[in-house]
């Protein structure tokens, strides 16, 4: 199994979270927190799955997908959060962490 510091990329996704809200991040902390730390439990998940040869690269890459969905859906629940906004700290949350995965993981799947 690939090594992944998983603590370090909740730590990296929270503050690149963090950054993108600005103004609503004490709105958005308890959710995106909740939220980002069932993707890095996803992310463990999969990085299993492929070192027991139970999942493959595209069911991984859609597996993830919907993990953002969801993300999606629960941060806009948010009162003041636009699609934007949650689009854009998503996308900054995934930026931050998306080489050592990939690279760990051996696979695109951010």
């Amino acid at each position: 199994m690939a090594d992944i510091d998983y603590s370090q990329l909740l730590k990296d996704m929270l503050a690149a979270m963090k950054q993108s809200f600005t103004n609503d991040w004490n709105d958005a902390q308890p959710y995106a927190k909740a939220e980002l730390n069932s993707f890095v439990d996803n992310i463990k998940l999969i990085n299993k799955l492929k070192s027991d040869g139970k999942i493959t690269e595209e069911k991984a890459k859609l597996y993830l997908e919907m993990q953002k969905g969801s993300m999606r859906i629960v941060l806009l629940t948010i009162d003041g959060l636009t699609i934007l906004a949650v689009e854009n700290a998503i996308n900054a949350a995934l930026d931050v962490i998306r080489n050592t995965v990939n690279t760990a993981i051996g696979w695109t799947i951010l």
